[in-house]
């Protein structure tokens, strides 16, 4: 019987072959599609950006914080002492990963305070292919961790569109997180699209998630596709506010920062002249005239600014660490010898947002209690508990100089290098021979057409069925081998809310920076003279020789006009206030009701209602079980501000908070459980009057009925704390102590409706 079958299955196949031989030919010449193929030998790449990092704050660069990872791809390849940023977030990001500059695709600004002309609306068009698309295109495995500040805020909900997430950017895996910042204990985690809760396991924190999860796909790509290089995009939060790290990293640094920013600003800049980081003949810029020098602070303000700086230096140098673990899985693996490592150290200046003394709450900057004596108490009382997972801090101006040292100014300071100047590495050890300090000018916008020329791929005239723009960077890789080569980048404008310059050929022209009002303050004064100076011999921007060089300064003010006009920079926008307007994008502000169900999904703030401003209602449809019922309704933000609708022990409580004090933290409960059954529970809110921030009437209510009622003396005027909107339970921190996460309602509910009364801006 078997052999019976074998012959005639032999002699079937036999005749199959023979009626098909007439096929063979065209079959081969058909084949499958062919995969792009990179060129051979092809580097890997590996490009880090970490946030919030000045020039000076790495070791690497002659700063105090220990960054070893960083020291070691110095040791072993370039430091460029003069590369620069755009001075802030997702301006910077859409320049590294486009090679255009910042408002010739939409990001004048950052995303969250979009308008809508071209320079400044947060879309990157399709004409402006990202380096994940074209090492796409051209056969390289694609990956990104981290931070994604290039989403449009009111395309950041659970059904995208996904066309400007990672995925849509040419990264085939992200894992990270969407907008300007989040919690380090309980990130907002996304997914490749899909919003996702972080691992449960003891003493959790992104950073080293992040580089957990960058070593497992690695190891992916190694062994399912060990032929084709790849593009691993690793942008962690660190150092952005709010800055948080592991307690035993923090007090590694306990007593390091008690001398004060003059005394260490002072011994990094020798340090930096020390290690050939800067020239032998530089003058450390002078703090501007409304930062207090470390010697005039009280005994208190030093204590509690001096812990901001211990955690700030604890969140770097451990995130540093855990790039550490990718850069040790590639050279384990034997890959790091062909991996083009780009190393950015911030994308942008160190913040000054905290002002004098810091800030305990990112948030309470917003609602007017930062540097007040009442914010000095609140970080007094709770100083140990500075960069951990109860706080939401960030750092004091003096230390954002310090970590800018030698150059003037800070984080979104366009128009001075402290503003966007960042410590940059390069490592090849394949190719990069040559070791040192490379101080041609180079900007963010070069390091695609770098990655290109290195990889000898040619930038494409058509991608994705768009005519592509020329890119706005050059390729650097000239100076991997000759310290001398000239910069290939002469010209390079800078502009961030008003704060303007221009570089042309070793000149840079700056428009004037207020000195008075709040320190860390970035008011430019765009009706004075502009300032200019030689950069060849005034390598901190100290001396403006603007009087000496009439002619110059008048031919860069031109250039910039023009540069200005082709990028669509002008005219120059100031007023931030008017830009974070609720109206301007479009964002769920509609007068209306929104109707939501319980389920995991979650809404970040542009893509929920928003209640800010204006009167509103909710309303939940219930049906509360027999013993009582528990759990969360509704929440948006968090433990640093937000609101909640909850019930607790049966009872239905509204929650708002403007800040993390408990005094900023408003209740509102009925003043009985609810009975089994269905019910419909509701909050209304009444505004006192247009404006930003007004109190107002809150009356809670139960089956029509008003049950209670109260006054909330302040609202937030613009942003909660970035905790995504839930219904049905809560995620990351929770309004108050009442409950803990996740909470999830134990009734039933069967839906959720918001209204939203018109906005009620001020009165003009």
């Amino acid at each position: 019987m078997a052999r019976g079958l074998t012959r005639a299955l032999t002699t079937t196949l036999a005749l199959a072959l023979s009626s098909t031989s007439g096929l063979a030919q065209t079959a081969a010449q058909t084949g499958y599609p062919a995969l792009p193929s990179p060129p051979a030998g092809a580097p890997n790449v590996l490009i880090v950006m970490t946030d919030d990092v000045g020039f000076a704050a790495s070791s690497t660069f002659g700063g105090l914080i220990p960054t070893p990872t960083f020291d070691a791809l110095a040791a072993d390849g370039l430091r460029y002492n003069n590369f620069h940023t755009t001075a802030i977030c997702s301006s910077t990001r859409a320049a590294l990963l486009t090679g255009r500059n910042h408002h010739a695709v939409g990001f004048g600004n950052v995303a969250d305070i979009a308008r809508p002309e071209p320079g400044y609306n947060s879309v990157l068009p399709k004409s402006a292919a990202t380096i994940g698309q074209i090492l796409s295109a051209a056969g390289y495995d694609t990956a990104m961790f981290g931070k994604n500040h290039n989403v449009p805020t009111w395309q950041q909900g659970p059904l995208g569109p996904f066309d400007q997430w990672a995925s849509g950017l040419g990264f085939r895996y992200f894992y990270g997180f969407n907008g300007g910042l989040t919690n380090q204990f309980f990130p907002a985690l996304i997914e490749n699209n899909t919003a996702i809760e972080p691992p449960k396991q003891d003493g959790y924190i992104l950073d080293r998630d992040l580089a957990d999860h960058a070593i497992q796909w690695l190891r992916l790509q190694r062994v399912a596709k060990s032929n084709r290089p790849f593009l691993l995009y690793y942008a962690p939060g660190t150092a952005h506010a709010p800055i948080q790290a592991p307690a035993d990293w923090i007090a590694k640094f306990k007593g390091q920062f008690d001398a004060g920013w003059d005394v260490l600003r002072a011994q990094i800049f020798a340090r930096q002249k020390q290690l050939g980081i800067i020239p032998a003949d530089t003058h450390l810029a002078p703090l501007p005239a409304n930062v207090k020098p470390w010697a005039a602070l009280t005994p208190d303000e030093k204590r509690v600014a001096a812990r901001y700086m211990e955690a700030y230096a604890a969140m770097l140098s451990y995130c540093d660490s855990q790039i550490g673990r990718v850069i040790g899985e590639l050279r384990q693996s034997g890959q790091l010898d062909n991996t083009l490592v780009i190393y950015i150290q911030g994308d942008n200046g160190s913040s000054g947002e905290g002002g004098q003394i810091g800030t305990y709450d990112y948030q309470s900057k917003v609602s007017g209690h930062a540097n007040s004596a009442e914010e000095l108490q609140h970080a007094l009382t709770h100083i140990d508990e500075i960069g951990g997972p109860n706080s939401y801090a960030v750092g004091a101006v003096g230390w954002a100089l310090a970590m800018d040292t030698p150059l003037p100014y800070y984080k979104a300071v366009a128009s001075h290098l402290g503003g966007m100047t960042n410590g940059l590495v390069v490592s090849w050890p394949a190719r990069i021979k040559a070791r040192g300090v490379r101080s041609q000018f180079a900007d963010v916008t070069d390091i695609l057409p770098t990655v290109l020329d290195a990889a000898g791929i040619t930038p494409p005239a058509s991608l994705n069925g768009f005519t592509q723009s020329a890119f706005d960077g050059t390729s650097f890789t000239q100076t991997f081998a000759d310290p001398k080569a000239l910069s290939r980048h002469t010209t390079q404008y800078f502009e961030i809310m008003g704060n303007a310059a221009i570089y042309h050929d070793g000149w840079i022209a700056s428009a004037k920076v207020s000195e008075a009002g709040e320190p860390g303050g970035v008011s430019p004064l765009l009706n004075e003279p502009w300032q200019l100076f030689d950069l060849t011999h005034d390598f901190s921007q100290t001396q403006d020789v603007s009087a000496r060089n009439p002619a110059k300064l008048q031919e860069l003010q031109a250039l910039f006009q023009s540069e200005g006009r082709r990028n669509h920079v002008l005219p120059l926008f100031t007023n931030t206030l008017q830009a974070l307007l609720p109206g301007v994008r479009p964002d769920i502000v509609a007068p209306g009701s929104y109707t939501y169900y319980p389920s995991s999904a979650r809404y970040p703030e542009g893509a929920f209602p928003s209640i800010n401003n204006r009167s509103w209602a909710i309303e939940a449809d219930i049906d509360a079980p027999t013993g009582g019922s528990n759990g969360v309704l509704v929440t948006q933000g968090g433990r640093a501000s937000g609101w909640g609708f909850v019930v607790l022990k049966g009872v239905p409580t509204f929650l708002y908070r403007g800040t993390d004090r408990d005094t900023d933290l408003f209740r509102l409960a009925a003043p009985q459980p609810v009975a089994a059954g269905h019910h419909h529970v509701g909050v209304t809110f009444t505004t006192d009057a247009p404006g930003f921030a007004k109190g107002g009437l809150a009356v809670l209510q139960v089956d029509g009925k008003d049950v209670a009622r109260g006054h909330i003396d302040s609202t937030v005027p613009f942003k909660f704390a970035p905790e995504d909107a839930v219904v049905g339970h809560d995620t990351g921190t929770t309004i108050s102590d009442d409950y803990q996460v996740p909470s999830a309602y134990d009734g039933t509910l069967r839906s959720l409706t918001i209204t939203l009364g018109a906005l009620q801006l001020p009165v003009k």
